[in-house]
Order: C-alpha cells, then sequence, then structure tokens
C-alpha cells in the first residue's frame, strides 16, 4: 500500500501529490496524511470524484489518515 505523507504541506500541495500518486496508481489502495481541515476536505472531495471510496481515520495531535480504496 502507498502511502502519500502530506502533513506541514497547505493546499494546493496536497492535492498535487494526489493527482499524481492517482495518474501512477489507478486501483491499489492508497492512504493520504493530512494535518489541516482544508487539505482533509479538499483531499476527501477530489479523491471520490475521481472514483475512489474515502475512510477518514483520526490519527490524534491533529493528523487525519485518508483511506483511499476502489
Amino acid at each position: 500500500m502507498h502511502t502519500i505523507d502530506t502533513r506541514g504541506l497547505s493546499c494546493p500541495q496536497p492535492l498535487v501529490l494526489l493527482h499524481q500518486a492517482i495518474a501512477e496508481n489507478t486501483s491499489d489502495p492508497m492512504d493520504v496524511l493530512v494535518d489541516n481541515q482544508a487539505s482533509l476536505e479538499n483531499v476527501t472531495r477530489a479523491a471520490e470524484k475521481k472514483g475512489w471510496n474515502v475512510a477518514v481515520r483520526d490519527e490524534g495531535e491533529g493528523v487525519f489518515r485518508l483511506e483511499l480504496r476502489r
């Protein structure tokens, strides 16, 4: 499984990394780590538009793991 760590990055950088990962990987599960509300909402919305199911897990200390699955 591929993990994209966007902690410490502000939008649009997490979205750019997400789109690069989706372009390279069309179906394998991947996780995205985010640490701010804007990235949480934007990455979730973008992944869902691309057909991914997104589950949000609170990792604590303001970090969320977005589990992207086909």
